[in-house]
C-alpha cells in the first residue's frame, strides 16, 4: 500500500512508519530464532562431550567386545589402494586405501630409521610379524581386524584380543618396572578423570605398528588412552615415544565401536598351525635322490 501511494501520489504516513516498524520486528524475530537455534546446537554438541558413561566402583564401565573399524592395520599414514601378495588373486586381498590415523599425517623417523623402514616396507610379504602369527603387541593390537575385549576389575583390567589368543594385564597400582621385554609388553593402568591411561613399557623389538613396516626399537614407550565418548564408542589415543627411532613423541586416534550383537563374542583364533610351512617348511629334511 505505500508503494502504491507512492505511484497516486496520496502516501498515509502512519501506515508506512507502522509497516517498517513490523519489518524490523519481524527482522529482530528472525535473528533471535536463529540465535537460539544455534545456541541448542551448541548446547547438544556441548551435551556430546560431555556423555558421562554408566560407572563401575565409579570409574567409567568399559566393559565390553570393542573393535576398530579403519585400515590402520594396513598402515597407519595415508595409503592409495595396492595390489596385494597375490596377484593371480586380483583384488580379493589387495590392500584398501586409507586415511592417516597419525597426528600430522607422517611418522617422524630418524634418517636410519627411515631407510629400514622402507626396507620392512619391500619385505612386508615375508617378515611382517602378523604372517607369522605373532603377537602383535601395542598399540596395533587394538586396530588390527578382530575385536578384543576388555574386562573391568578394581585392581586389574584385562585386555584379551581374538588375534593369536592374546592377553595383557593392566596393573591399576603400583605396577612398577618391567621385569623383561615381552611381546605385549608391560602395561600399568591410571583413571584421569573418565579416561583410562595405560603406560606400556618393556615392549621387545620384533613387532611391527602395521603391514607397512611401520617398527620401534626395544626403547619404545607407549601412552594409550580410552575415553567414553557415547554408549557404543570410545576414543582411543596412543602417543609413542622411542628416541631410537623417532625423532620426538607423535600419536595416533581413531574410535573404537562396540560390538553389539546378542552374542557377541570373541571367538578361537589360533593361527600358528597356518604358519607352519612358511617357517618350517625350509626345514623339512628332502629325500635322497635314489641312484639308478
Amino acid at each position: 500500500m505505500y508503494a502504491e501511494g507512492l505511484e497516486t501520489g496520496f502516501v498515509d504516513f502512519g501506515q508506512a512508519v507502522t509497516i517498517r516498524s513490523r519489518s524490523r520486528m519481524n527482522l529482530a524475530s528472525t535473528i533471535t530464532s536463529s540465535i537460539a537455534t544455534f545456541v541448542l546446537i551448541a548446547a547438544s554438541a556441548a551435551g556430546q562431550t560431555a556423555y558421562k558413561a554408566p560407572r563401575v566402583d565409579g570409574h567409567p564401565d568399559l566393559n565390553g567386545i570393542w573393535q576398530a573399524n579403519n585400515t590402520a592395520n594396513w598402515d597407519l599414514e595415508g595409503h592409495a589402494a595396492a595390489i596385494g601378495p597375490v596377484p593371480s588373486l586380483g583384488a580379493e586381498f589387495a590392500v584398501p586405501p586409507g586415511l592417516s590415523v597419525v597426528e600430522g599425517g607422517k611418522i617422524p623417523y630418524l634418517p636410519e630409521a627411515e631407510a629400514k623402514k622402507k626396507a620392512n616396507f619391500a619385505r612386508r610379504f615375508r617378515d611382517d610379524p602378523e604372517i607369522r602369527c605373532y603377537l602383535p603387541g601395542i598399540p596395533r593390537a587394538t586396530y588390527m581386524p578382530y575385536p578384543f575385549q576388555i574386562v573391568q576389575g578394581r585392581t586389574q583390567i584385562m585386555f584379551t584380543y581374538e588375534f593369536a589368543g592374546g592377553v595383557r594385564s593392566v596393573n591399576m597400582g603400583k605396577a612398577g618396572e618391567a621385569p623383561v621385554d615381552s611381546w605385549m609388553g608391560w602395561s600399568a593402568g591410571r583413571w584421569e578423570g573418565d579416561a583410562l591411561v595405560v603406560d606400556v613399557t618393556g615392549l621387545n623389538a620384533k613387532t611391527w605398528f602395521d603391514r607397512a613396516g611401520n617398527f620401534h626399537s626395544n626403547e619404545l614407550h607407549v601412552v594409550e588412552r580410552y575415553t567414553p565418548r557415547s554408549a557404543d564408542t570410545l576414543m582411543y589415543e596412543a602417543t609413542m615415544e622411542d628416541p631410537k627411532t623417532f625423532s620426538k613423541p607423535w600419536k595416533i586416534s581413531m574410535p573404537l565401536y562396540r560390538r553389539v550383537e546378542k552374542d557377541a563374542r570373541l571367538l578361537e583364533y589360533k593361527c600358528p598351525e597356518f604358519t607352519e610351512e612358511l617357517i618350517y617348511g625350509p626345514l623339512r629334511k628332502q629325500p635322497k635322490k635314489q641312484i639308478e
